[in-house]
């Protein structure tokens, strides 16, 4: 079958005919004119903008009031950020410390319960005088409306399950 190109790019595989073009986006919904991706995509997403250092790229899906909750970090500028310039200007200060950063997921993120979402990472960091370092994590992240609205960090998996009242098998 030759490759189709739909609004939104390639359209997928699952797709097997032109009728079936426009119901193959999974990843895709259409609402008030406005599209609005799978939480597994804006994750895979930002976390791909995060690490290029696209901030923009980044924030796109985010609510304007979304909450970035970094109080468990072990480094500095623990704390919780809330609305888009705060949570921007965490991460410039947060980018500017090192030479490199980039966050490979682990595995994909999982719906944990409606609208909450978990993602393990690992972070793979290069400071300014050339020492890497990695830090393993789970986030757990928020969605209403189709929107970003928050950020946890975690320092374990398991952490962040009991504190989504979940308990890790």
């Amino acid at each position: 079958m030759a490759r189709m190109d739909g609004p939104l790019g390639p359209v997928p595989a699952s797709a097997t005919s032109s009728e079936d073009c426009c119901f193959a986006w999974k990843a895709a919904s259409f609402d008030t004119g406005r599209v609005t991706q799978d939480p597994v995509d804006v994750i895979r997403n930002g976390t791909a903008a995060y690490s290029r250092g696209d901030l923009d790229a980044f924030l796109e899906n985010w609510a304007l009031d979304a909450v970035v909750d970094w109080s468990n970090s072990h480094g500095f500028d623990a704390g919780v950020y809330q609305g888009q310039t705060e949570i921007r200007a965490f991460i410039e200060r947060f980018r500017g410390a090192f030479e490199a950063i980039e966050i490979e997921l682990i595995g994909d993120p999982v719906e944990v319960r409606d609208g909450l979402w978990l993602a393990e990472n690992l972070a793979h960091l290069r400071g300014r005088d050339g020492i890497e370092v990695q830090a393993r994590s789970a986030w757990l992240i928020t969605f209403r409306d189709g929107k970003q609205t928050s950020l946890t960090l975690y320092q374990t998996k398991k952490d962040a399950l009991e504190a989504a009242e979940l308990h890790p098998s």
